[in-house]
C-alpha cells in the first residue's frame, strides 16, 4: 500500500517548528507501507532549502496561490505519478502520535464510505491563559465529536482516501476543509473517530489571534449554507446546530457556573480554576468574533489571514521582555 504525506507551510512558519515537525513525521510508524512525504513551502526560501537538505521532497510555491487549499491541491496533483491509496495531511505543528497514521489506515480499511479518519486533538503548549482555555474547550470539542453524526476534524488534519482529494479543495473557501467535508457527506460519506492514538496542536497564545482564527471559522461558516439542502438526516440535524448555536455561543455563559467542580475533577489542580475566568472571556470572544464575521459576510468586506505565534517564539519573545 502506498501512502503520501503532506504539509502545508505558510509563509509565516519560522525554521525551528518546521524542522520539529519534520521530526515528529519522520517517527511515525508506516509499517510496511511504502510513504512518501511532501512538504509544500510558500514564499519561505529558506525552509525550503532546509527540508531539502533533510532529504524529504519539497513542493515550493511562490505565488502561495488559494493558501492552505492551494498548497493541498497542488500537493495531491503533485502525488498522481506515486498514486497513493491513503493521504495524511498535518499542519506544521501537528504533533501526531507514532501509531496515528496505521491506527486511521485501520478504520478506512473496515468501510469504504469513510473519507477521513482522524483522532481527538489535544493542546501542548497550554502555558497562559488563552491557550489553557483553548485546552480547556478541546476536551468539550472532544466530547461532541465522539457524539455527533457531523464530525469536522479542523485542517482535514488526519488520513483521506486520495480518490476523494484529487476531486480537489475549493480554493476560494475561507474554511476549505469544512467545505470539502460538507460535499462528502452529502455524498453519503463520513468521518469517523479513531480512539486507539492521539493527535497534539497548539493553541492561539494570545486572545487577539484567537479572535482572529474564530473571525474566520465563522466566516466560513457562513458559506457553508449554500450546501444545506445536500445535507439529509441526523447528520443535517448536527451540521445546522454546529452553524446555529456557536454563532450565539453567548447562550453558554450561565454554564460556565458549572464548571469549577468539572474542571478540578479534570486537572486535579486548584490553580486551572483560573481557566473558569478564561472561558468567560473566550466566550465573550467568540461571540465578538461571530457578530463580526457575519457582518463582514453582509457588507462583502474580507478577512485576513495573520500569523500564529508558536510556543517557543511567544516564550522567546517573554525572555527578551525581560
Amino acid at each position: 500500500m502506498k501512502i503520501g504525506v503532506l504539509i502545508p507551510v505558510s509563509p509565516f512558519e519560522s525554521l525551528d517548528v518546521v524542522l520539529e515537525s519534520l521530526e515528529c513525521i519522520k517517527s511515525l510508524d508506516f509499517g510496511e507501507h511504502e510513504f512518501k512525504i511532501v512538504y509544500v513551502v510558500d514564499k519561505n526560501l529558506e525552509c525550503a532549502e532546509e527540508l531539502k537538505k533533510k532529504g524529504v521532497e519539497v513542493l515550493y510555491r511562490e505565488e502561495a496561490r488559494g493558501r492552505r487549499a492551494g498548497a493541498i491541491n497542488d500537493a495531491v496533483k503533485f502525488f498522481s505519478d506515486f498514486n497513493p491509496k491513503y493521504v495524511a495531511i498535518f499542519d506544521v505543528d501537528s504533533r501526531p502520535e507514532r501509531n496515528f497514521v496505521l491506527e486511521c489506515i485501520k478504520v478506512l480499511e473496515k468501510d469504504e464510505k469513510i473519507f477521513i479518519a482522524s483522532s481527538k486533538r489535544y493542546v501542548n503548549n497550554g502555558i497562559n491563559l488563552p491557550s489553557e482555555t483553548v485546552e480547556a474547550e478541546y476536551h468539550l470539542i472532544n466530547f461532541f465529536l465522539n457524539k455527533l453524526s457531523w464530525k469536522q476534524f479542523n485542517g482535514l488534519i488526519g488520513v483521506l482516501r486520495y480518490e476523494y482529494l484529487k476531486r480537489g479543495l475549493e480554493e476560494g473557501a475561507i474554511t476549505e476543509d469544512a467545505e470539502f467535508s460538507t460535499k462528502m457527506y452529502a455524498e453519503g460519506l463520513r468521518a469517523e473517530m479513531v480512539k486507539t492514538t492521539k493527535l497534539y496542536e497548539e493553541a492561539p497564545m494570545s486572545w487577539k489571534e484567537l479572535y482572529l482564527q474564530r473571525k474566520r471559522w465563522y466566516f466560513g461558516g457562513l458559506q457553508l449554507w449554500k450546501h444545506r439542502k445536500k445535507l439529509k438526516g441526523k447528520v443535517k440535524f448536527s451540521w445546522i446546530m454546529a452553524l446555529t448555536l456557536s454563532y450565539v455561543v453567548i447562550i453558554a455563559l450561565p454554564l460556565l457556573l458549572l464548571s469549577p467542580p468539572l474542571i478540578l475533577y479534570h486537572y486535579r489542580k486548584f490553580s486551572k480554576l483560573k481557566v473558569v475566568f478564561g472561558l468567560a472571556i473566550h466566550t465573550l470572544i467568540l461571540q465578538l468574533a461571530a457578530l463580526d464575521a457575519f457582518l463582514s459576510y453582509v457588507f462583502g468586506r474580507d478577512v485576513s489571514w495573520g500569523k500564529m505565534r508558536r510556543k517557543a517564539e511567544f516564550l522567546n519573545t517573554k525572555v527578551k521582555r525581560i
